[in-house]
């Protein structure tokens, strides 16, 4: 329980990752633990394109960069969504900060529980990866752009069908980076009626 809850704790979103590709052992817990999520009404539509192949992942960022640099940026926009779109224009936009490897999970269109399952999946991959000292980050980009053309055609390659949502994807490989500190917490978000 203890492990858990340091697992727990301790995660963060890596953004600079070693030139090491995680083990095949320690991707199949990640996966299986995702695997145990829990899902609506026992559905378990929620499914992992795993990409380890370094020129997919070179293509997918051209394709991310390119579609992104399309797009303007609108008042209210979410502000990592506008991070995005300022990268991409810039050009050399790497949305999984060079990580080894990129799990892409989906989820059928529309599923009323299809993000909601997926989180939680994506949620157990992530602590997964932090018991084994495997750095992750959540990723939204392919989120962003799960209805975009040119990143269909391109995903459908890989077996992501029509008839799927992209819910997230997860950056994963060893962490190059110094171990951060948590952000303190925010006040009042926590309410009791008893």
């Amino acid at each position: 329980m203890e492990q858990t809850i340091q697992a727990i704790l301790s995660r963060r979103s890596i953004r600079k990752y070693k030139a090491i590709q995680v083990s095949e052992e320690e991707l199949g817990t990640m996966l299986e633990a995702g695997l145990y999520a829990p899902s609506g009404g026992n559905c378990q539509y929620t499914r992992f394109t795993v990409i380890q192949k370094p020129e997919v992942l070179a293509e997918l960022k051209r394709i991310v960069e390119q579609e992104f640099s399309r797009m303007e940026v609108t008042e209210g926009m979410y502000r990592s969504k506008v991070h995005a779109i300022q990268a991409a224009k810039k050009g050399g936009y790497d949305f999984i900060y060079n990580a080894p490897t990129l799990i892409v999970v989906t989820n059928k269109k529309g599923h009323g529980n299809a993000m909601a399952d997926s989180a939680a999946a994506i949620e157990n991959i992530l602590l997964a990866a932090t018991s084994m000292n495997i750095g992750t980050c959540w990723i939204n980009q392919l989120t962003w752009l799960s209805d975009d053309p040119v990143l269909r055609g391109y995903l459908k390659e890989f077996g992501i069908e029509e008839g799927e949502v992209i819910c997230g994807s997860i950056a994963a490989g060893y962490s190059d980076q110094p171990q951060a500190k948590a952000q303190p917490r925010k006040e009042g978000r926590v309410q009791f009626v008893k």
